[in-house]
């Protein structure tokens, strides 16, 4: 279990973390929602035992990592978001270095190299360089890196970033399988679709300020009040967004002019939102339809860093 209580972090003057609480369960995989800047990175560097936190404590399994980060460390893999490789050696070397430095023997190398190979379906390239792999592979091989001496955590900072569709993918079953084998992953990511999907739980932070922490579905609940409503037109586009802007009770509203559609979001009850469609059909407006829509993790994370909830 991972426990995370008042987590602050300055530099300078500036709060790149405030208070910063959260509990995250042992076999479970955590996400980190937020816009780059928000903290997302300074928080997985603090648990990773790259920064010391300018106040607040976190432990691992009961362990602090302030007080015993050697300890800590044995049980944490990290992949940042941005990371090095070393072009002159080859996949297998590459793993064998960082082995090697977490202190495995020879015989638990040579064991362990080949399974992570395959886990992360690069063992076809067990002697290619380093250099001459794809930017997905290379995602794939410091995915392999972290995982090295078995932890038990995996702390995963953007680790689909850059990558194509087809390798998204790729690196998405590859966590999956790793949830399978229960290992508690926390990882970030702007692809949030994919995230709710993966996770248990998710955090969505702003400004260093933890918004909302829950399972998807728990956080989606506490923004039913307000409700995501599509309405197609035949024509008149601009004659109703004017009228759709004005009503108070509505808010960011996107035009799709190409497919004539609208959506916004409504706080309003059920009977308020007929009588808005009932206006709408009053001021002779061509409406198609008129439907509520599933809020998804997007909306989700727009709806609470725009309305400033906290967690």
């Amino acid at each position: 279990m991972i426990e995370i209580k008042g987590l602050t972090k300055k530099f300078g003057s500036f709060y790149a973390l405030q208070d910063l609480n959260l509990m995250i369960e042992s076999g479970t995989v955590f996400g980190f929602v937020g816009a780059n800047g928000a903290g997302k990175s300074t928080a997985f560097s603090i648990i990773a035992t790259l920064l010391q936190p300018t106040a607040g404590q976190v432990t691992v399994d009961g362990i602090s990592l302030t007080e015993n980060p050697q300890e800590v460390r044995k049980r944490i893999g990290y992949m940042p978001d941005f990371f090095g490789v070393y072009d002159q050696l080859k996949a297998e070397e590459y793993l064998d270095f960082y082995g090697a430095s977490y202190g495995l023997s020879k015989v638990a190398r040579d064991s362990a190299i080949p399974k992570l190979l395959e886990l992360v379906n690069l063992e076809h390239k067990r002697y290619d360089y380093v250099d001459d792999l794809s930017r997905g592979m290379k995602q794939r091989l410091c995915l392999a890196r972290a995982l090295i001496h078995d932890p038990d955590i995996l702390i995963l900072d953007e680790p689909a970033s850059g990558l194509d569709p087809r390798a998204r993918v790729e690196m998405r079953e590859i966590l999956i399988e790793l949830k399978k084998l229960g290992k508690t992953i926390l990882i970030s990511s702007h692809i949030l679709p994919e995230l709710a999907d993966m996770c248990d739980t998710i955090g969505v932070i702003d400004a260093g300020k933890l918004k909302a922490f829950g399972s998807v579905h728990a956080i989606q609940e506490k923004l039913k009040s307000e409700k995501m409503i599509t309405v197609r037109l035949l024509d008149q586009l601009e004659t109703a967004a004017v009228f759709f802007e004005q009503d108070p009770s509505i808010s960011r509203v996107n035009v799709d002019f190409q497919k004539k559609v609208f959506t916004f979001f409504y706080q309003g009850t059920e009977q308020e939102q007929q009588e808005l469609l009932k206006k709408a059909l009053q001021a002779e407006l061509p409406i198609v339809s008129f439907a509520e829509e599933e809020t998804d993790l997007e909306d989700v994370y727009m709806a609470i860093t725009e309305r400033g909830d906290t967690a």
